[in-house]
């Protein structure tokens, strides 16, 4: 009897110096770098989104974030490699709309981003544009619409990745002009972008940051912005709902993601670094020319918009008959 209460005692005290142990090391978080996996290659919105956090965050934090991408599948195989990754907050995941839209389509992923994901922060929003290529000889979405339909199934767009929002943006055109647009995905917005410059594609809902200084230097020709209000790093150009396609809306966002299962103060607190990097004024002046404005939001808000993200872009799946 004896024996069994020392036993019991031993494994209370064991416990109770593992849980010391583990409140100890929240509290010395950061104590190490921090790894910010990006699903895009260099280059990309995600990447620059990273990258300027990253750099604001370290400062913020003491410890050095160390960005590494690992792109392919829409983002999805970075995804799955944090949702595996221990849940100690040194490894982080630059999770975006493409992830929910992703998601829409394909069900039978082997993550789940609500169940093996803790968010942490909104970070930013990218705007989206609608780009053509010169030799399309368009002017106007009206135009756009009218070449489509004389020629069906002959237009080709760009967008970075099966399943991303610019690939379900060109869906919810095809549906609401009732035109066939035929998809070409690439790994990337700069591959992307490469191919609407060559003509090898003719149209792109693209991130501004990828294609704003091409528009600029009249290499290719914007039509419309997809966001809900004209932006402003294309303060003239007008909005899909001005330009007569009403609540046709596009967002490209990305937030901050720990695996599951990560403590609460550990996401709290990277919350915390993420709201302070976001409103420095360095932060907002680096994304302004690329066309991206900063967001905030929490954990809980970050994640009622992934619910609502997934019900919308579910709903544009379905009826686009895009779901595997």
């Amino acid at each position: 009897m004896r024996g069994l209460k020392r036993i019991g005692l031993l494994a209370a005290v064991l416990a109770l110096a593992g849980s010391v142990g583990a409140a100890r090391a929240q509290s010395d978080y950061p104590n190490k770098p921090i790894r910010l996996v990006v699903g895009f290659i260099p280059g990309s919105s995600a990447d620059i989104t990273a990258r300027v956090m990253g750099s604001r965050m370290t400062q913020i934090l003491g410890q050095q974030i160390v960005v590494e991408a690992k792109p392919g599948a829409g983002s999805s195989l970075a995804a799955e490699f944090v949702a595996r990754a221990p849940k100690d907050g040194y490894t982080l995941f630059i999770g975006s709309s493409a992830n929910i839209t992703n998601a829409a389509i394909n069900p039978k992923l082997p993550f789940d981003m609500v169940k093996d994901f803790a968010p942490v922060a909104l970070i930013n929003t990218a705007a989206v544009i609608l780009v053509v290529h010169p030799s399309t000889g368009v002017n106007s979405v009206k135009d756009l619409i009218a070449l489509a339909k004389s020629k069906p199934g002959e237009i080709n767009y760009a967008s970075t990745g099966v399943g991303t929002a610019p690939h379900l943006s060109g869906e919810l055109f095809n549906m609401r002009a009732g035109v066939k647009l035929v998809h070409v995905p690439y790994q990337g917005s700069p591959q992307a972008a490469t191919d609407l410059l060559a003509g090898r594609v003719q149209i792109m809902f693209s991130p501004a940051s990828a294609v704003v200084s091409q528009v600029e230097a009249g290499s290719l020709k914007v039509l419309a912005s997809a966001t809900g209000k004209r932006t402003g790093i294309l303060p003239n150009v007008p909005t899909m709902a001005e330009a007569g396609m009403p609540d046709f809306v596009t967002s490209i966002w990305f937030g901050l993601m720990a695996p599951a299962g990560t403590p609460r103060e550990i996401v709290d607190k990277l919350a915390r670094a993420v709201a302070e990097a976001t409103k420095s004024p360095e932060v907002v002046a680096a994304w302004k020319p690329q066309g991206i404005d900063p967001l905030g939001g929490g954990p809980d808000e970050f994640a009622r918009h992934i619910a609502s993200e997934s019900q919308r872009w579910g709903e544009v799946a379905t009826a686009a008959g895009l779901k595997k």
